[in-house]
């Protein structure tokens, strides 16, 4: 995984602090109601799904969706 320079950090904790967010309701995505659902997850996942988000620079939507993507297809059987 990616570390993040002291200059990036600084960088995106002055981001994070410092604006505010743009948020669109008519955009699907975390930040609107439309399309959106909360769920539980253990704090390992969540730690994880947030580390892959910032690493890929994604969003933890786009991870969960991988993974499940990648989990159906391991579970898909070709036929011969």
């Amino acid at each position: 995984m990616a570390i993040m320079s002291e200059e990036e950090a600084d960088a995106l904790d002055d981001l994070l602090t410092k604006t505010t967010p743009k948020v669109n309701p008519a955009v699907r995505g975390i930040t609107s109601q439309k399309g959106f659902k909360m769920i539980a997850v253990d704090n390992f996942s969540a730690e994880y799904i947030t580390s892959k988000a910032l690493a890929t620079r994604q969003t933890p939507e786009e991870i969960i969706h991988e993974l499940v993507s990648k989990e159906i297809a391991a579970d898909v059987q070709p036929v011969l």
